[in-house]
């Protein structure tokens, strides 16, 4: 091979591994620290625009009994985040939470933190399932209604006891707790993908510039 297009493989070689690197290297750290991410307030209730394609299930919370809350953005490292829009029923002892897959697609969970600690997640979308038990359970139900999905999360909460509290400020706090704690199991299992892509790009760049020494 002439060392002009040897220079254009490593280049291609080089960008490939650049882009892998930009895809998923938030995802490594993400694994490696979950409690890392930040749940920032953004907007209160009175100030919290919903996007037009959130519109439909907004309306459908309201006519279960929900009440806006305000918006917030959750925001891993080298991330530019995720904007949620929160929503509670106090009656209910639950919080709802609308926000866009990577595609664009609307989704909606509900959160119930437990007293003394743990939570109760149920997904309107396909994500993993994990039982702590009295401590934590995660589970989902894709393409569900909010109003099935409220009954859901209902029949879920059966013998554990929740918080009192269904404020803005709890659900920011429950967010944050969440990252610290209980959702640090699942965080890690979504993101090993991107970790060990990382380490695949690491180590295409590390052996281009190895392999260039070696024939220097």
């Amino acid at each position: 091979m002439n060392a002009l297009a040897e220079l254009v493989l490593v280049l291609v070689v080089l960008g490939a591994a650049v882009k892998l690197l930009l895809l998923n290297f938030w995802r490594a750290v993400l694994f490696l620290f979950p409690a890392s991410v930040r749940v920032r307030p953004e907007a209160p209730a009175e100030r919290m625009e919903l996007p037009e394609e959130l519109a439909p299930l907004a309306g459908q919370l309201r006519a279960l009994g929900f009440v806006p809350l305000g918006r917030h953005v959750e925001k891993p490292r080298f991330h530019r985040g995720t904007r949620s829009y929160d929503f509670a029923h106090p009656g209910a002892r639950t919080f709802a939470t609308l926000h866009f897959a990577s595609g664009g697609r609307p989704r909606l969970y509900l959160l119930t933190p437990l007293a003394p600690e743990g939570f109760v997640l149920t997904a309107g979308y396909k994500r993993p399932g994990f039982d702590l038990p009295g401590r934590y359970r995660s589970g989902s139900f894709p393409e569900a209604s909010p109003e099935r999905l409220l009954q859901a999360h209902q029949e879920r909460l059966e013998g554990l006891v929740p918080t009192e509290h269904f404020t803005w400020d709890a659900r920011l706090q429950a967010g944050q707790a969440w990252y610290r704690g209980a959702g640090q199991r699942e965080i890690r299992r979504q993101n090993l993908q991107g970790l060990l892509w990382t380490f695949v790009a690491l180590a295409i760049v590390a052996g281009l510039f190895l392999g260039g020494g070696r024939s220097a």
